[in-house]
């Protein structure tokens, strides 16, 4: 009898393992939520932007989901790089295929922030947003005479005379200026088109106000570059009225990957802002630090 009873209790305890490995299973696989009710997802961007892959991941992960009806991406962002600002943007754009989208703007939306923005159905902004700042920038210095005071020089072998251009060793020529000029102008045009489609608004009345000047959320309402006032919890409200969901929608954050030991001491606008010291020449869409 005492064997019967413990085979049984070895059973019960096997079943009961097999049942917690699946929902650890399942938690993961769903974000910790075991709920079937319709959802919506809050996706953050936050700091310069100059890495797209975290952002990208989420996205994906919730467009395999029927769970999700809606996400609602959350941005705190003076904007960054314009590679990966395009390509977040771009991104936006093939998910609102599957997914509504609305973008939320929290203290600062600018630059290549908006720029992400305005692939979103809809745009809601709080009243003190900081916004705008359509444009691009580039930055050099100039450290030949500080070098020549320390008895320095620097010598650069290249293939071509543009190969070097913005070399911190001697003074830009008048030619490399022009070159990069037509360089930005083409890239602000970029913005300007993304602005016009996403905004349902002429080329020309963007490009009137493509000169980098910022905007309060409620000024760019009056604008037509965002849709609506309000904070997060109407931007969700948005998404679930959009994607038709009946009553208040359940909200999941999607997990983070942990940025590893640097991460956790520094954070990740720390990272961004260090590994900008060693990017080299980048053309941004980031609205200058005062």
């Amino acid at each position: 009898m005492g064997e019967k009873i413990k085979t049984l209790l070895a059973a019960v305890g096997a079943v009961f393992v097999v049942i917690l490995v699946l929902s650890l299973a399942i938690a993961a696989f769903t974000g910790g939520s075991f709920s079937t009710a319709d959802k919506v997802a809050i996706v953050e961007l936050e700091g310069i932007i100059t890495d797209p892959a975290e952002t990208i991941r989420r996205f994906k992960a919730l467009e395999e989901r029927d769970d999700v009806k809606a996400i609602v991406l959350r941005i705190d962002s003076p904007g960054g790089a314009v590679g990966p600002s395009q390509e977040i943007h771009g991104e936006i754009k093939r998910l609102r295929e599957k997914k509504k989208v609305v973008a939320s703007m929290g203290t600062i939306a600018a630059s290549g922030g908006y720029y992400t923005a305005v692939a979103a159905d809809r745009i809601v902004a709080n009243p003190g947003t900081i916004t705008g700042s359509i444009g691009v920038i580039v930055e050099f210095f100039n450290a030949e005479e500080l070098l020549g005071k320390l008895g320095l020089k620097g010598y650069v072998v290249k293939s071509g005379k543009f190969k070097d251009v913005g070399s911190p060793l001697r003074k830009m020529e008048d030619e490399e200026r022009k070159l990069l000029q037509a360089v930005i102008d083409d890239v602000n045009e970029q913005f300007i088109a993304a602005v016009a489609e996403g905004r349902n608004l002429k080329p020309d009345e963007v490009r009137a106000i493509a000169d980098g000047r910022i905007f309060t959320g409620a000024q760019a309402k009056e604008k037509g570059l965002i849709d609506e006032l309000g904070g997060l919890s109407r931007a969700i409200k948005v998404g679930a009225e959009l994607s038709g969901i009946e009553g208040e929608p359940e909200i999941i954050y999607p997990e983070k990957r942990d940025l590893g030991f640097l991460g956790s001491i520094l954070g990740k606008a720390s990272i961004d802002n260090f590994t900008d010291l060693f990017s080299g020449l980048r053309i941004m869409y980031l609205l200058p630090k005062p």
